[in-house]
């Protein structure tokens, strides 16, 4: 009884100690397209990528703001020595002055403070607020492209690493029929040599090949977790040990009618390019507009006290009364007339750059549209491929099951019951690489063309 109850505690431990671990690593069902929207949510860097955007948005608000006046207000209180003339030096607005000059000469000190506000505002910048504003812009611009070119490559990514899951997930199938097909024979020729029809080097040989195929499952099986991870990553899954289940575990049918026209203007790499020359220009615009005059209001309210009043008393207290003040409203023109010579350098500088990027769009354009080109033949030949790859695989097994038939029966050896067994192990292999290659050709023209909505829809 006591053995029973103990018996009966050790299932149960180990029952709960199975659902906690089953609990502890939840897996997530996952459809390849689900990849997208989960990349873009979750990715840290394009998280980061958001927040640039937002800066650059900031920046074009900050900019367009400095329409709005200055105000600077101050107020300082300060000792000094009596004998003081023009006043001292002082890190702020105001340069601090404790009365009107003495007779002689005196060091002791005495207090004296002011304050200010000073308005400045300049209205009319003569095209230089505007160019700020439009190099603003197109920075913003240039963060959204940066957006897009990064999402479109982690998206690519992870759809590219899906498959990938995809074709190890059907070599797993592949192999372990393979072993299941080994197996079968090994019962079979134990069997067969119990009774003396077959010599039991058969026997061996089987459990070799069988051993063989079970490494060979266990590295396809590593390779496939391995890809898991790589996706989960790619996904933006936390989640520790990549425990995702694809939903998509078989590829498409194939489909010949492609459309072979590209739209290069909204490929999202060449977005990034044209948004780059677009910030050059605009710096370029922007060195351009600063030889051109500042135009200056301003308004100052100015008030005083000191210890020291007009005959040379003393009154420490008066220092710190703000006893005189000034109003005083003014305009100001400046041109920096010798600033062409340095802004020449300036504008041949940014003018380069500007070709620089114009000969870059130019090679985006020239890449993409032979990685189309390069993209449509290899799908129209891993099409052919496949369609014998296939017919490969169909010929493979009729051969392995005849063969199986004359072994069993004794007219056949061993050597070309394992032989056909490889060949059509290789042939399942290869049928299942094929529909890969295909797969991933529709995906290499849905990024040629820009969009990967053209691969989902497929």
């Amino acid at each position: 009884m006591a053995s029973g109850t103990r018996y009966l505690c050790t299932l149960g431990i180990g029952f709960l100690t199975l659902m906690a671990c089953s609990m502890s690593y939840a897996q997530t069902q996952l459809a390849i397209k689900d990849v997208s929207a989960l990349v873009k949510d979750n990715l840290p860097r394009l998280n980061a990528a958001r927040s640039e955007i937002e800066a650059s948005k900031n920046l074009i608000a900050f900019e367009k703001r400095s329409l709005m006046p200055d105000l600077t207000v101050a107020y300082q209180a300060n000792l000094a020595t009596f004998n003081n003339i023009t006043g001292m030096s002082y890190p702020s607005l105001i340069m601090p002055i404790s009365g009107p000059p003495s007779v002689n000469n005196d060091i002791n000190l005495v207090p004296g403070s002011a304050a200010t506000a000073l308005l400045m505002w300049r209205p009319v910048t003569f095209g230089q607020r505007g160019a700020a504003i439009e190099r603003a812009t197109a920075q913003y611009k240039l963060a959204n492209a940066d957006y897009n070119e990064q999402a479109f490559k982690y998206e690519f990514l992870a759809v590219n690493a899906y498959l990938d899951a995809i074709y190890f997930k059907q070599i797993i199938v592949a192999n372990q029929a393979n072993i299941n097909r080994y197996q079968s024979s090994l019962d079979q020729s134990l069997e067969l040599a119990k009774n003396g029809l077959r010599p039991g080097i058969d026997t061996l040989q089987l459990q070799s090949s069988i051993a063989q195929a079970a490494i060979d499952l266990l590295q396809t099986q590593n390779n496939y977790k391995q890809k898991l991870i790589e996706l989960s990553s790619l996904i933006g899954n936390t989640e520790r040990g990549g425990n995702l289940v694809l939903t998509d575990t078989s590829f498409q049918a194939m489909n010949t009618a492609i459309d072979t026209a590209v739209n290069i203007s909204g490929h999202p790499y060449y977005q990034s390019a044209s948004a780059q020359k677009e910030v050059t220009a605009s710096l370029l615009d922007e060195v351009k507009k600063t030889w051109r005059p500042k135009l200056d209001f301003w308004g100052n309210v100015y008030g005083r006290g000191s210890g020291i009043d007009v005959n040379n008393n003393i009154n420490k207290s008066e220092g710190f009364n703000l006893s005189r003040s000034n109003i005083g409203v003014g305009v100001q023109l400046s041109f920096p007339l010798l600033q062409f010579h340095q802004l020449s350098s300036k504008k041949k500088q940014y003018q380069e750059l500007l070709k620089a990027d114009e000969f870059r769009m130019g090679q985006v354009k020239l890449d993409l549209n032979k990685q189309a080109d390069m993209a449509l033949q290899k799908y129209q030949s891993n099409v052919a491929v496949s369609k014998n790859t296939a017919i490969r695989l169909k010929s493979a097994l009729a051969a392995y099951n005849s063969l199986r038939v004359s072994y069993d029966a004794g007219l056949v050896d061993f050597t070309r019951l394992t032989q056909a067994q490889f060949e059509l192990q290789q042939a399942e292999i290869n049928d299942t690489s094929a529909k890969l290659i295909i797969q991933r050709s529709l995906l290499d023209i849905s990024v040629a063309k820009g969009d990967l909505n053209l691969f989902y829809n497929r």
